[in-house]
């Protein structure tokens, strides 16, 4: 993408959290977005990022729910685990069975769990000034979004860079094999965590763990970051 594309093409997200800090409603998100974003020409190497996992009781944020939340301040040098966090969250719709396999988060560890409402001061202040890293921004933006709507009836907006999205950008396609090579068997390459962690040579993690998975994030960005890209980068060329 050339410099004048990614300008054009990047929100200017300084401009979206000056706005959005004049008409919010929630002293929580006022604080949050007073904090700022960083400028879309700033180098990643000098951003403060925070590697953010969710897991949910299904993948549809109107009828599904959080039930817990993973962060890991990194930088592109170095993960700050001593300054990582995990919460369970009561979730407002009900865990299913399939879930419950999935995430390993049963009834009884939710049963004393606060509610997204009680935890949003405790993550906004951890998100505040810094670019979250998500594998699938649909999953946390989306997720986050609508509990908020769901508590205090506001939208929450924030930058991401999505691992995910930019291994899209090198193995989606025109990379992707045609119908012939599918017909010959051929798969798309998988641009899921534990592949795209692979590709890397990451070593393997369990999944669905929220923290766990926040970590194996922040992980594949420093191996995509030293792989293909350049730390002096400017930001916006890799957020949305």
């Amino acid at each position: 993408m050339s410099k004048a594309a990614a300008l054009a093409n990047s929100p200017d997200w300084q401009s979206i959290f000056n706005n959005l800090a004049n008409t919010a409603k929630d002293e929580r998100l006022v604080r949050f977005y007073r904090a700022g974003a960083v400028a879309a020409d700033t180098p990643l190497s000098e951003v403060e990022l925070i590697a953010m996992d969710i897991e949910t009781t299904g993948l549809d944020p109107h009828r599904d729910a959080i039930v817990s939340i993973g962060l890991a301040p990194f930088s592109l040098d170095r993960i700050r685990c001593a300054q990582t966090s995990y919460h369970v969250v009561k979730p407002i719709a009900e865990l299913t069975s399939k879930s419950v396999t999935l995430h390993r988060i049963t009834h009884s560890e939710i049963s004393e769990a606060p509610g997204l409402d009680e935890l949003l001061g405790t993550l906004l202040e951890s998100l505040a000034g810094k670019v979250v890293v998500v594998h699938y921004r649909n999953i946390e933006r989306g997720f986050l979004s609508e509990a908020v709507r769901y508590f205090i009836g506001e939208q929450l907006h924030f930058p991401v860079i999505d691992t995910m999205e930019l291994e899209a950008r090198l193995y989606r396609g025109a990379n992707q094999p045609g119908w012939f090579a599918r017909l010959r068997g051929i798969k798309p390459t998988s641009i899921r965590l534990a592949d795209s962690r692979l590709r890397y040579g990451l070593p393997h993690y369990q999944a669905h763990h929220a923290l766990v998975d926040a970590l194996a994030t922040a992980e594949l960005l420093q191996a995509q970051v030293a792989t293909h890209y350049h730390p002096a980068i400017a930001v916006r060329d890799l957020w949305n």
